[in-house]
């Protein structure tokens, strides 16, 4: 009995391990995400999984506040409130007195708005 050396070469090519989809990740949906997700893949002519493949490549997602940036924004709530109060005391006693304090204030929070965009 003869055995086949050779094999046939036809069909299709071996993936590389990068091409490979080794993963399976399951995602609990309520009924009108899965709905929506069945449209938009419909709409787009595409299986559900290649959809969603195609929007993780494609989305961008912003990375939550750090505490540092909180607080932040937490002296700058601070020093509007001290605007605030700064306004109603030079509505009764008068604006010349309260003018230092005014530029004092403006100063600072030019400062902590440059901090917050350069950590944005």
């Amino acid at each position: 009995m003869k055995r086949i050396k050779i094999r046939n070469t036809n069909g299709r090519p071996s993936k590389s391990l990068s091409e490979k989809k080794n993963y399976k990740v399951t995602v609990k949906m309520a009924t009108e995400e899965f709905y929506t997700l069945k449209a938009k893949a419909n709409f787009a002519g595409i299986n559900h999984s290649e959809f969603i493949r195609r929007c993780i490549c494609s989305s961008v997602v912003k990375q939550r506040l750090t505490p540092q940036l909180m607080g932040y924004i937490r002296k700058l709530c601070g020093m509007a409130n001290n605007i605030n109060q700064i306004a109603r005391t030079a509505n009764t006693v008068g604006y010349s007195n309260i003018h230092s304090e005014c530029i004092n204030m403006t100063k600072n929070l030019d400062r902590l708005i440059k901090r917050i965009e350069n950590d944005c």
